[in-house]
């Protein structure tokens, strides 16, 4: 699929899923179960989606009336100085991203926290752990 496509699909389908959030938590008087979160995670996804697409046309359409910028705009993305800065920026939010995440589990468990919520935060942390060590 085009790129062009693709973005204007997720400008629509977040306007969609936002639509679909606000009526679902205007409508469900008394929610139960997943309609408890349900809602939210519409609301969410939607404005996520939509934000990505629309920022997507936006930097589209201005850089197709402008051949310079355009230019520029490749030089920045692939000159290396860049990409070793965002690489070493990468690295030092994985480090604190350990510790952050560390200290959390541990609050959580030390709090009394549902054990379900504690583990899932505990193999999402393996998780990032294993792949960087994979």
């Amino acid at each position: 699929m085009e790129k062009k496509t693709l973005d204007r699909f997720a400008v629509i389908m977040g306007i969609l899923l936002l639509g679909v959030g606000l009526s679902l938590l205007k409508l469900i008087v008394d929610p139960q179960g997943i309609l408890l979160v349900l809602p939210y995670v519409c609301i969410g996804l939607g404005c996520g989606m939509f934000g990505h697409g629309l920022g997507n046309v936006m930097s589209r359409r201005v850089a197709k009336n402008n051949p310079e910028l355009q230019k520029q705009m490749k030089i920045d993305k692939n000159d290396e100085r860049n990409v070793a800065i965002s690489n070493k920026a990468k690295a030092k939010a994985y480090d604190i991203m350990l510790y952050v995440f560390g200290a959390l589990m541990v609050s959580f468990a030390l709090m009394g926290v549902d054990m379900i919520a504690v583990l899932l935060l505990v193999f999402a942390y393996l998780f990032v752990v294993g792949f960087f060590i994979y």
